[in-house]
C-alpha cells in the first residue's frame, strides 16, 4: 500500500502570525510538512506548540523550486476560489495544497501549472483568512479520509 501523506503552505504569505496558525493546524490535522513560498513576512513568536519539533517548514524562493522539489505522485491543489467546492472535492492520497497570498490569491500562472483546485463555499463572499482556509481544506481531509 502506498502511504497518503500531504504538505501545505502560502504563496507570497504577509504574516508570519498566518504560517504560525497554519503550521499548527497542520501539526493536528496530520500534515508531513508545511511550506511558503516567496515569503513576505518577518519572522514572530506564535507558535505555543511548538510544531517545528514535529513537522518541517519548507521555505522555497519560488514556485518553480516548490514544483521542482515537489513529491513523486503528490498533485499541487491550488487552495482558489472558482475551484471545485470543498464539499464535492475528492481528495488525492498525496497531495501538495497550495494557498494563495492574504492580498492577491494565487496569480493564474500559478494555477495553471496546478493539478486541481478547490474553493471554500461561503455564505456571503469566498474569501478566508489564508490560515483559517487552510484549516479548513485540512479538517475536511481528515474527515474524508477516515
Amino acid at each position: 500500500m502506498i502511504p497518503t501523506h500531504f504538505g501545505i503552505g502560502i504563496y507570497q504569505g504577509k504574516t508570519w502570525e498566518n504560517v504560525g496558525i497554519l503550521w499548527r493546524s497542520a501539526y493536528q490535522l496530520g500534515a508531513a510538512y508545511i511550506f511558503t513560498v516567496g515569503a513576505r513576512y518577518r519572522r514572530q513568536p506564535t507558535d505555543t506548540e511548538k510544531t517545528w519539533l514535529h513537522i518541517p517548514l519548507f521555505q522555497f524562493p519560488t514556485f518553480e523550486h516548490l514544483h521542482n522539489a515537489a513529491p513523486h505522485a503528490a498533485p499541487i491543489v491550488a487552495v482558489e476560489a472558482g475551484g471545485t467546492p470543498l464539499p464535492q472535492f475528492t481528495h488525492p492520497d498525496r497531495a501538495i495544497y497550495l494557498l494563495g497570498a492574504e492580498d492577491g490569491g494565487l496569480p493564474s500562472a500559478v494555477l495553471a501549472r496546478c493539478h486541481f483546485r478547490v474553493s471554500i463555499p461561503a455564505v456571503r463572499k469566498e474569501s478566508y483568512n489564508v490560515a483559517i482556509a487552510g484549516t479548513l481544506v485540512m479538517y475536511d481531509r481528515m474527515l474524508k479520509k477516515e
